[in-house]
């Protein structure tokens, strides 16, 4: 983490990008429980200028009292917290039902009147949600399901809850449902799969050819979304 800041602080150009730790869960993929609070409390003490806490594979309840106490911590310091509610799925060990059925049935999705509950009792900055997107895969050689968002599920949730909303999986999302979600509340979309890819594969030539083609990656993904000098975020995990 502490090599990250100062890499950052070395290259970092504040007119278009800022540091954010993003998914620190409390219960990882392999259900195991961890030191959320020590890894949050690190990055804020570094300097990372936001943060987030996944507590979505808890119960509600325990998801609003992990979610405080991050967002107790961090905006003592003027730190701004997101938190995530829902199932955005995609790296689970196990097998799911396809897609087209997760979709359809709704499952995972987060719930509008939850969503509002849980802003109100821990007063995030940014809701992380679940409408259809789901994470990509994290191996280069596995192909990632082209999703579909809800959209007016999505404007329900934004109603109840009147926080900027977040996107996570936002590669092979087609771009008339990316556009029309930061129509109804998402105000960051997070792009990790689309340049995590190019990196891979371009990394046997060389550690520099592989960051320019991260670089040329997500200057095609602004251009493509029509993003590029939009006050939309976007995050790029890489």
């Amino acid at each position: 983490m502490r090599a990250v800041f100062e890499e950052y602080q070395r290259v970092k150009d504040e007119r278009f990008t800022r540091l954010h730790l993003d998914h620190i869960p409390v219960i990882d993929e392999d259900n195991l429980r961890v030191d959320f609070e020590a890894e949050i409390r690190e990055a804020i003490e570094l300097g990372y200028e936001s943060v987030m806490v996944d507590g979505s594979r808890l119960s509600l309840q325990e998801n609003i009292r992990a979610t405080r106490k991050i967002t107790d911590i961090a905006h003592a310091t003027g730190v701004p917290v997101e938190g995530e509610l829902g199932a955005v799925f995609g790296h689970e060990t196990g097998p799911l039902p396809p897609y087209e059925e997760l979709f359809a049935t709704g499952k995972g999705f987060t719930s509008p009147e939850e969503a509002k509950r849980f802003v109100a009792e821990t007063g995030v900055d940014w809701l992380s949600v679940a409408v259809g997107n789901v994470h990509g895969p994290l191996m280069r050689h596995c192909q990632k399901v082209e999703a579909m968002l809800d959209l007016s599920h999505l404007q329900r949730i934004y109603e109840t809850t009147r926080v900027p909303l977040v996107l996570h999986g936002g590669s092979g999302i087609k771009k008339e449902y990316i556009l029309g979600a930061t129509r109804h509340g998402i105000a960051k979309i997070n792009i990790g799969t689309a340049i995590r890819r190019v990196y891979q594969e371009a990394l046997p030539i060389s550690q520099a050819a592989a960051q320019k083609a991260v670089h040329d990656a997500t200057v095609l993904i602004l251009r493509e979304l029509g993003l590029q000098g939009s006050r939309k975020l976007v995050h790029l995990d890489a």
